[in-house]
């Protein structure tokens, strides 16, 4: 004998109903990072995007560290500790209002900061990982360079030492490209080959105002315009031996650190998804032809609820990823699945968005360009959709086929 229960209302942007999935601390965090967004950041990101400038980017760092959003999801030394899932969360929220913002975050905290508190001195972490958690320095990550970006293993840039013995001096040369922060960066973590055949490519813990860095800031993007982008320039840059992370050597330092800021993407990119899904359902509600509003028409149905349906699972893909990640079994091959999904399918929403805006689509009152903009660069960075097919490629046949 069954029992008549009231089913709870239809929500639009959750038609699964994934919003009964998540904890309570997770709905909190997730409401404090909205919050936030729509205060300090929604009112002006579109004209920061129009500019390519964010005003006053270090004042909105430290409002980011006091709500712990800075490295959030790392242990000690004044960090969050909070949860992968509630990090995802976060990074959604962030992306929802932009991708630079995001970006900016997840450079901070899954690169700098983890690259430091993963594999990091104690005095590393000491100096710099409670000051960037409160947003008072700021960080950036220096692997790809002009002419390595998916094969970082053959970058150019060189660490030598410069006398013999464990105290020796390290002298860094090289160039790095499409670095986040980097031009407002007080702290770069640079990878770079040594002739240590044993080591190889090592990661070293860079000051910005050392004598032969600089940080020119690249111009003319269409993409991530709210955001902070450079290359990074080490001419003779002179560290003391203590300069180099101590606890790991070759391309498993740096790939680990990509792997944490793919996590925050699979979960970020579907904000942007989300801002586009919501703007197109609202503008298609009051935007009248023939008569009558074009959410009546069947052809814009379709794209909504196609566009929802992409959203919805990449959303349960995302949830699911994070319980992993929180039980500590979460493989680097399983991130790959959902950057490649997320964001292709994310950026695939933002296009189908801009359709049903019409000419309004492409204005900076509507949010939905300047996330399919700014997912161009997601979609590349942190491995290209090529490299995460061949990453599971891998894995599901047993044959690299990199090469």
């Amino acid at each position: 004998m069954s029992t008549a229960t009231t089913l709870p209302p239809f929500a639009p942007l959750d038609p699964a109903g994934i919003d009964a999935l998540l904890s309570a601390e997770e709905k909190a965090v997730r409401a404090s990072v909205r919050q936030l967004c729509e205060q300090r950041v929604q009112p002006h990101v579109a004209d920061w995007f129009e500019r390519g400038e964010i005003d006053d980017v270090r004042g909105l760092v430290r409002e980011l560290g006091s709500l712990g959003l800075l490295g959030m999801h790392l242990e000690g030394y004044g960090c969050a500790g909070m949860s992968a899932t509630e990090y995802g969360l976060a990074c959604l929220e962030l992306e929802a209002c932009d991708s630079g913002v995001r970006s900016l975050v997840s450079v901070q905290g899954s690169l700098a900061m983890y690259a430091i508190w993963r594999w990091g001195s104690e005095e590393h972490k000491q100096e710099w990982l409670p000051r960037m958690a409160a947003g008072e320095a700021i960080g950036c990550f220096g692997l790809t360079e002009p002419d390595h970006g998916s094969d970082p293993g053959s970058m150019r840039t060189r660490a030598r030492r410069d006398g013999a013995g464990e105290g020796a001096d390290w002298i860094l040369d090289g160039r790095k490209m499409w670095i986040t922060n980097g031009t407002v960066a007080d702290v770069a973590v640079v990878w770079a080959q040594t002739d240590d055949s044993a080591h190889g490519i090592r990661g070293f813990v860079v000051p910005t105002s050392t004598p032969g860095f600089s940080a020119p800031e690249i111009k003319h993007k269409q993409s991530l315009r709210a955001s902070v982008t450079s290359e990074l320039v080490l001419d003779g840059v002179r560290l003391p031996a203590d300069a180099v992370l101590p606890e790991v050597s070759g391309l498993k330092g740096p790939l680990s650190c990509l792997n944490e800021a793919r996590y925050g993407i699979v979960w970020g990119s579907l904000g942007a998804a989300r801002s586009s899904l919501a703007a197109a359902l609202a503008y298609a509600g009051e935007r009248e032809q023939f008569g009558r509003p074009i959410a009546g028409f069947q052809l814009t149905q379709a794209k909504l609820v196609d566009m929802n349906l992409e959203y919805t699972k990449g959303l349960l893909l995302a949830l699911h990823l994070g319980r992993m990640k929180d039980a500590g079994t979460l493989r680097p091959e399983q991130v790959s699945l959902g950057k490649l999904n997320n964001v292709r399918e994310a950026l695939e929403i933002c296009r189908t968005a801009r359709t049903i805006l019409g000419a309004n689509g492409i204005s900076l009152e509507y949010p939905v360009l300047r996330h399919a903009n700014n997912l161009e660069s997601v979609l590349t960075y942190e491995g290209t959709v090529e490299m995460h097919t061949l990453v599971l490629g891998q894995a599901m046949t047993g044959i690299a086929a990199f090469r």
